[in-house]
């Protein structure tokens, strides 16, 4: 936990530990995938709303849906645009939000501080770097009682794409670079269940855009 002050106002910042992500460290998250056209998209059924179950064969028939994921930066803004299902987000901030300008020529990314998370409970999700690019993502167990203590930041060196479970904790994913574009795969109804941290806990998430210094496994 770090706390920085800005402007007579003090700003918590979480910093989440980083590891390289390994077919190991990541089990019960996802998996790593060698090819984007070969990689599965899990598809949960739409779950019973009383004692009756859901016919046989019904309720997982949306498919999937994709597109191109797009990152870039304007100053200390980082912005996503996913085509797959029609939506731009602000994802964060290279330093706190009250010091950030659009117009900052000389940028520290050395981190992106998030203010939130989603999970997709009705299906998968695939991320695969269409130029290499290394990238790091933020994940967590399944489970709403999350808390940021629950994340751990994993470092992909561009080579592999992320195949994350339905019902994982993750907010997209972050190049290192300043811009970078992967191709996208999930599930279409595209169901979002999402954490604010800085609502529920007061602390912004502090990812590092970097490769560790060493693998150090996940336990």
């Amino acid at each position: 936990m770090m706390v920085t002050s800005t402007n007579n106002s003090t700003t918590t910042l979480f910093e989440l530990p980083l590891v390289k992500a390994t077919t190991d460290n990541l089990k019960g998250y996802g998996s790593l995938s060698d090819e984007y056209e070969t990689t599965a998209i899990e598809i949960v059924t739409w779950p019973a709303q009383g004692w009756r179950s859901v016919d046989v064969d019904t309720g997982n028939e949306g498919g999937t849906t994709e597109g191109v994921f797009q990152f870039w930066w304007q100053g200390d803004y980082l912005y996503g645009r996913n085509t797959a299902v029609s939506d731009e987000y602000l994802l964060g901030w290279s330093c706190v939000p009250k010091a950030a300008s659009k117009d900052n020529a000389e940028p520290d990314r050395s981190q992106v501080l998030l203010y939130h998370a989603n999970y997709h409970p009705d299906g998968g999700q695939l991320f695969f770097p269409k130029n290499k690019t290394p990238f790091v993502v933020p994940l967590a167990l399944p489970g709403d009682d999350v808390t940021p203590e629950d994340f751990v930041a994993f470092y992909f060196d561009g080579t592999q794409g992320l195949y994350i479970h339905p019902g994982v904790w993750h907010e997209a994913v972050f190049p290192i670079a300043d811009s970078a574009e992967f191709l996208d795969k999930q599930g279409k109804v595209h169901a979002r269940v999402s954490c604010d941290f800085t609502k529920e806990f007061g602390v912004y998430l502090a990812t590092p855009l970097r490769a560790p210094e060493q693998s150090i496994p996940h336990l």
